[in-house]
């Protein structure tokens, strides 16, 4: 039998660090041809070019695709989709995979998504059926689902969700979540190395903070941005803070340029575009709770033994272990909150996403079907009442 060609996009470096172990285990396949096509931030110096993470990692990248936002706005992004439109169309006519997998909710995929569809190109989407109230990845990752052909979720409400849009219940398959895999197969850094690292002294509390843009607000969340840093303002400077930058979504630069005002002359907080994969999980295992708005908190703390701080509804609809507290992004909530999360014992949490074997299950999964072409004609599955 000839080999499978499997085409992965990966488009973030947190996307990317959730890719990671069914990366390595689709190139450890002798019937598989991975052909990994690289996009958006990870081609940025603005954010960090990432791409170099995947080269140091040993991944051999088969295409580029660029379509990193020119501005800051809705229209920067607009743009942005359409380049990655053609661009994806181009590399997918050169490629010529068999299949194509996509990852969460970014414009990125999206833009992955529409070209593969009119290209009948069958799609694996990884993460459908979430809920994000607080930004039009919402609607993006639906609308995967819809381009979609075989599902692979984080849990059985996703997979319940992905059902209700009138998708094949056999197509659909509840693996958990590979934050957890990449966990669990991550060599983390002792205390003294992160410091190193970080070019940063941890205090008697400390905290890694992530906020991303809200893209379903009129600011894109700058006004809860800024009450995030006035509560982390008033903590004082018995917290060390460690920010990671916000992605690449429409309004993310001004939330750039609030973080690195905030940092500047502030000795006990830094800021840095990209960690990379062992540096970050590394820190968030040595503080004290991460805070902010970004999935990690979510997906990942709970299995490090970390509170999270929720702040906002970006993430609003998604399922939470106890270890993750979330409230308005208002400055005197984020201060009690932060409160009661350094004191949380978190060390009995279970993470609701699974217990790191979701690449396993993927790859399982995926070598099952003797061909994909016959996936490409998709029926709408009703729900039974």
């Amino acid at each position: 039998m000839d080999k499978r060609r499997i085409a992965v996009v990966t488009g973030s470096r947190a996307e990317y660090g959730l890719l990671t172990p069914l990366l390595k285990l689709l190139r450890l396949r002798d019937d598989v041809t991975m052909q990994l096509v690289v996009t958006g931030s990870h081609l940025s110096e603005e954010f960090g070019c990432t791409y170099g993470e995947i080269e140091r990692d040993g991944f051999p990248v088969a295409a580029r695709v660029e379509m990193l936002p020119d501005g800051d706005g809705a229209f920067a992004a607009i743009r942005a989709i359409a380049r990655g439109v053609c661009g994806f169309g181009e590399v997918l006519e050169r490629l010529k995979p068999d299949l194509l997998m996509l990852t969460g909710d970014r414009y990125e995929m999206l833009a992955a998504a529409q070209a593969a569809l009119v290209m009948r190109l069958p799609v694996g989407h990884i993460f459908g059926g979430d809920t994000t109230a607080g930004a039009f990845d919402e609607s993006i990752r639906h609308s995967i689902t819809k381009m979609a052909h075989l599902h692979f979720v984080s849990n059985e409400l996703a997979a319940r969700r992905v059902r209700q849009l009138g998708e094949d219940p056999t197509t659909i398959f509840n693996v958990g979540s590979l934050g957890v895999d990449a966990i669990l197969q991550t060599p983390l850094l002792s205390r003294a190395e992160v410091e190193g690292q970080l070019g940063l002294r941890f205090r008697g509390r400390n905290l890694l903070v992530t906020f991303h843009p809200v893209t379903l607000i009129e600011d894109s969340g700058l006004s809860q941005c800024q009450a995030l840093l006035h509560a982390l303002d008033r903590l004082g400077d018995r917290f060390a803070l460690v920010f990671t930058m916000p992605n690449a979504d429409p309004g993310g630069r001004r939330l750039v340029r609030e973080i690195e005002a905030f940092v500047s002359g502030r000795p006990h907080a830094r800021a840095y575009t990209s960690l990379g994969r062992q540096l970050y999980l590394s820190t968030m295992a040595q503080v004290d709770a991460v805070i902010g708005n970004s999935s990690s908190g979510l997906y990942e703390a709970p299995t490090l033994k970390r509170a999270t701080v929720n702040v906002g509804d970006r993430q609003e609809g998604r399922i939470t272990a106890e270890s993750v507290l979330s409230c308005e992004a208002e400055s005197g909530q984020i201060i009690r909150a932060i409160e009661d999360a350094i004191k949380l014992d978190c060390s009995a949490v279970v993470n609701p996403y699974g217990d790191g074997r979701a690449g396993e299950r993927i790859v399982t999964e995926l070598l099952r079907f003797r061909g994909y072409a016959s996936l490409v004609k998709k029926r709408f599955h009703d729900l039974r009442f």
